[in-house]
């Protein structure tokens, strides 16, 4: 899963960047609404922490452009500013969650999975694709009941490719999603096909339905046929 953090308070910022990542998230950091909407007008996230004092303007400016690129990332307001004012303001322009700081960093991990999982799975904690299931808190797969071996990667791979099922996505977009930024400095995304290969190889020896389509020229297709 992929999370910007729009955060002018460096130090806060790193603290909860090296946090989530400790949970298996890739983080993006902006601190400034500038570097933040060069950043999702590029790239695509799973969730956005949002800070609404920024050094260049109000946090505001960011869920109103989320909703010009008609961009489904969740969004939740990290804030010193506890006024009910405030709160409404921010749900009316679109943010899905408020949290005040100063705030408890399992706090916001907790929220965090919470978010995504409405988003993404229906607030549901098991994924089940007909032979498939996925235990979202354990972080764990099944394939007719029998457990498999995933890498972390090989896991956000996997959510990534059903939760966008029936649609082709570039190994691009793959890279990034595993990634992060950092995948616009790689020369190639020859690691990608590399995932696609153990994952499929591990589903298969477990008798699963064969998915993951190969979209020549393009990437990849998760498919039911």
């Amino acid at each position: 899963m992929k999370i910007l953090i729009i955060e002018d308070e460096i130090q806060l910022a790193e603290s909860i960047q090296g946090y989530l990542k400790s949970n298996d998230f890739v983080i993006e950091l902006a601190s400034t609404i500038e570097i933040a909407s060069e950043k999702i007008e590029l790239y695509s996230y799973d969730c956005i922490l949002l800070d609404l004092m920024l050094p260049d303007g109000n946090g505001f400016e960011i869920l109103k452009k989320l909703q010009q690129l008609n961009k489904t990332s969740g969004v939740i307001i990290l804030s010193a500013k506890e006024t009910l004012e405030t709160k409404i303001e921010g749900f009316n322009f679109g943010a899905d969650d408020y949290l005040t700081k100063p705030f408890h960093l399992s706090e916001l991990l907790v929220r965090i999975q919470a978010l995504i999982r409405r988003k993404n799975f229906q607030g549901n904690n098991i994924l089940t694709f007909e032979e498939i299931n996925i235990d979202l808190q354990s972080k764990s797969v099944k394939v007719n009941n029998i457990l498999i071996d995933t890498t972390k990667k090989e896991f956000e791979l996997l959510l990534f490719l059903i939760g966008n099922k029936n649609k082709v996505l570039s190994k691009g977009s793959i890279a990034e999603h595993l990634s992060g930024d950092l995948a616009d400095m790689l020369d190639n995304h020859d690691f990608i096909y590399a995932h696609i290969k153990n994952l499929k190889k591990k589903l298969n020896e477990a008798s699963c339905r064969d998915y993951i389509k190969t979209v020549y020229g393009f990437g990849y297709k998760w498919q039911n046929d």
